[in-house]
C-alpha cells in the first residue's frame, strides 16, 4: 500500500461555484495547495476576479463569473470553462443563498431564490458538465461534491424554511445522482458544514466565541477543516464514498 499520494490533486482541474468567499474559497485554496488547477465562479464579477487574483498566490486560479441560479447562467459557465479545459476532474456545487422570515410572512421570492440556487443549480450544472466529467474519468474517478448544510439534517430555531428544505433536498439529490453517475466513474458526494465564518453565517463570523459555546468541539470550523473534508472527497482517498454526506460540524447535529 502506497499512501503518499492518496490526497494529491496534482494535475487535476476543479470548478468551484461560489468560490470567491466563505466555504467555497476555503475549498478552492485547499485544492490549490494540493496541486489542482482551480476555476472559481461567483455572481459578482469584480469580487470573483479579485478572489482569483489573491488565490493565484497558491497556484493556478481563474475567475469565471456567472449566475448559476438560471439555466442560461449555468450553460454560460460551462461554455466559459470549456474555453480553458477539455475535461473536468472535480465539480464543487457550493453557490448558495439563505432567506429568513416569519412563517406567516415568508415570501415566494425568498423561496424561489434559495431553492433555485441551492437545489436546482447543482442538478442542472452537473447535468451540463457531465460530458466533461466523463472525459476526465480515465485513470481516476471524476468527482462531484455538493455543499449541503447541517440544517438539512436537523432543525435549528431560525425561520429559514426554503434554506432548510433546499439543503435536505440536496442531500437526497446527492444520493440519487450518485447512483446514476457511479457506473460512469463519476463519484457524487456531499458535505454538510456546521458553523464556519462566512458572509452567509454572520453569527459564526461575528460572534465566534458565543457560537463556540453551543458546539461540542468548543470552536467554530476553520478553513483547514473545510479544505480537509473537500480534499478527502476529491482525491483518491475518497473514491469509495458514493452518495454519502460528510458532516463537518464539531458535533452539533448530535447535540441538537
Amino acid at each position: 500500500m502506497d499512501t503518499r499520494h492518496l490526497f494529491s490533486l496534482q494535475g487535476r482541474s476543479a470548478l468551484v461555484t461560489g468560490g470567491s468567499r466563505g466555504i467555497g474559497r476555503m475549498i478552492a485554496e485547499g485544492f490549490l495547495a494540493q496541486g489542482a488547477r482551480v476555476y472559481i465562479s461567483a455572481r459578482k464579477a469584480e469580487a470573483c476576479d479579485q478572489a482569483a487574483r489573491e488565490l493565484s498566490a497558491f497556484g493556478s486560479c481563474v475567475s469565471l463569473p456567472a449566475d448559476v441560479s438560471t439555466l442560461e447562467g449555468a450553460h454560460a459557465l460551462v461554455e466559459a470553462y470549456a474555453r480553458h479545459e477539455g475535461a473536468l476532474d472535480i465539480l464543487v456545487n457550493n453557490a448558495g443563498a439563505a432567506w429568513g422570515a416569519p412563517y406567516e410572512e415568508f415570501p415566494e421570492s425568498g423561496w424561489d431564490k434559495v431553492v433555485d440556487l441551492n437545489l436546482k443549480a447543482p442538478f442542472f450544472l452537473t447535468q451540463a458538465l457531465t460530458p466533461m466529467l466523463r472525459k476526465a474519468a480515465t485513470d481516476h474517478l471524476a468527482k462531484v461534491i455538493n455543499i449541503a448544510s447541517i440544517d438539512g439534517i436537523s432543525v435549528n430555531p431560525q425561520e429559514t424554511y426554503s434554506y432548510a428544505a433546499s439543503k435536505a433536498g440536496l442531500i437526497q439529490l446527492t444520493r440519487r445522482m450518485a447512483l446514476r453517475l457511479a457506473p460512469e466513474r463519476i463519484a457524487v458526494s456531499a458535505i454538510a458544514p456546521g458553523a464556519f465564518a462566512s458572509d452567509m453565517n454572520r453569527v459564526a463570523r461575528d460572534h465566534a466565541e458565543e457560537t463556540s459555546q453551543r458546539i461540542p468541539a468548543g470552536r467554530i470550523g476553520t478553513p483547514e477543516d473545510m479544505a480537509g473534508a473537500a480534499i478527502f472527497l476529491a482525491s483518491r482517498a475518497g473514491d469509495y464514498v458514493v452518495g454519502s454526506t460528510l458532516v463537518v460540524d464539531g458535533g452539533v447535529t448530535h447535540a441538537r
